[in-house]
This record gives C-alpha cells, structure tokens and sequence, in this order.
C-alpha cells in the first residue's frame, strides 16, 4: 500500500482539530484590554495545544519519511493516534474555560499521554514492519524524549490534585522538549 492516502488524511484530521480549537476563541464583548482578561486562560489553552498539535504533525510527518509500505496495523495504529488527537479540543477548551481547575487539568494530562502512547505504538509498528534496521530504527535510538515523556504527563496528572499550575508547567515543559525540532530521522535520511 502507498503512504500517501495515510499521510493526506491524517494532514486533514490535524488541520480541522486546530479549526476546531480556534472556534473556541470566543470575540469578547467590549473593546478594551480588560475585556480580554477573561479569555487569557482559554488562550493559554489553546496555545499548549496548538503547539502540541504542531509537534505531533511536524514528527508525523518525518517519521512517514522512513516508511516504504504501509500494513493494515499501521492504519489502525495511525487512527488510534488520530482517536486521541480529535479529544485535543475537547480538554483543551475545558481546561481554559475552567480556568485550570484540578479535573480538566488531570484530563488534559491523561489524553496528552494516551496520545504519547499511541504515537509509540505506531512507531513500533511501522519499525516491526521494517525491522530493526530500518531508518526509523536507527534514528529512534535510546529516544530519551520518548521515554521521559509519559513519565512527566503522570506527574503533571498527580500534580493537578494539588497545584494546577505546576501541573500546567510540566505540561508545557514536554512540549518544550518536543519543540525543539529532532533531527535525528533528517540526519539518518540524509547521511544513509
């Protein structure tokens, strides 16, 4: 199978999930800056996510770089990936019109690793496919990121009971690892 209807909808599914998200941002009712006050924790929100969904487009879009055919387990894996990227706007849009309360907290925490996972989950599947040699492979390494990942979003989970904010700091500290654009599939593709 070819790689490109895989790549054409998941594209699709993250631009409409961002739409969606920038249809939260409600106009405000008056004309100065305190009317905006209001809207700061929902466009901090939005924000966070706008930028995870951006991380995950940016390595979705390497790591299918790698792939030379797909298989049925890595269309399935692909949409559970996509599954827990479409709640994005939900928590999102919770979390900011609550102001950060505890639950949307722990909620958004639990979606943001249940998409981790699911981006683990595919990538195992695509290096099954292509075994231990393969660019993905190679490139993927220890894969620190990876690993600390799930770790944090657990702590910032358990740290939503107690302070939302550090909880909120956490969360944005992973997708500021994450930010940083990985070079390491551009440096296998190109040296390999």
């Amino acid at each position: 199978m070819n790689k490109t209807r895989l790549e054409a909808f998941s594209d699709g599914v993250l631009a409409i999930i961002i739409t969606i998200m920038v249809l939260e941002l409600k106009v405000p009712h008056g004309s100065d800056f305190e009317s905006l006050k209001p809207l700061f924790p929902i466009f901090l929100s939005y924000l966070l996510s706008f930028t995870y969904i951006g991380i995950y487009w940016n390595n979705h879009h390497h790591m299918m770089h790698t792939v030379k055919q797909i298989s049925g387990a890595m269309l399935w894996a692909n949409l559970h990936l996509l599954f827990w990227l479409s709640l994005i706007p939900f928590v999102t849009a919770w979390m900011g019109e609550n102001h950060m309360a505890p639950f949307p907290m722990i909620l958004y925490g639990a979606n943001l690793l249940m998409a981790g996972i699911a981006y683990v989950i595919l990538q195992s599947i695509i290096i099954k496919t292509h075994g231990p040699d393969s660019v993905l492979a190679k490139a993927i390494g220890k894969d620190y990121k990876g690993k600390l990942s799930p770790i944090m979003y657990l702590l910032g989970i358990v740290c939503a009971n107690f302070s939302p904010m550090l909880s909120g700091i956490i969360y944005f500290l992973v997708a500021m690892m994450w930010l940083i654009p990985d070079k390491r599939i551009e440096k296998i593709i190109r040296n390999g």
